[in-house]
């Protein structure tokens, strides 16, 4: 299974190990999981024009069989991503450390929402969609 993971995007990858964390979680449960801030602008080595990385993300969006959209912190390029999941009939599961706003809107998309204290927590959840 293919799992697109959209997360707010930080220069000085501050939230790299919860990236990697949420990463490993899925990859223990099987799946293949594409993170663009990871996999495609390579922890801000490669850079892209907003058009190029957008294309690049719809393409990855489209292989994905779920997209997984962590909206701890708000993005506006969340948004765009879980509209375009939604838009392509793919599955979109929004996760939030407890605490954090998820918009009626997306909300309104999502499969599931769920909110998570910790990964152990975020791991139960997880495993409970992907099996």
């Amino acid at each position: 299974m293919n799992v697109y993971l959209g997360i707010k995007f930080h220069k000085d990858c501050s939230n790299r190990l919860l990236i990697e964390s949420i990463s490993k979680v899925l990859t223990s449960l099987g799946c293949q999981c594409t993170c663009v801030t990871r996999d495609v602008e390579e922890w801000g080595a490669k850079h892209f024009s907003p058009q190029e990385l957008m294309k690049r993300t719809f393409e990855i969006i489209d292989l994905c069989d779920i997209c997984l959209i962590d909206l701890s912190e708000k993005g506006v390029g969340l948004g765009i991503e879980a509209g375009y999941a939604f838009a392509q009939g793919k599955p979109i599961y929004t996760i939030a450390k407890t605490g954090s706003d998820i918009s009626t809107t997306l909300a309104g998309i999502s499969t599931a929402v769920y909110h998570y204290q910790g990964m152990d927590d975020l791991t139960l959840f997880l495993a409970r969609f992907i099996k």
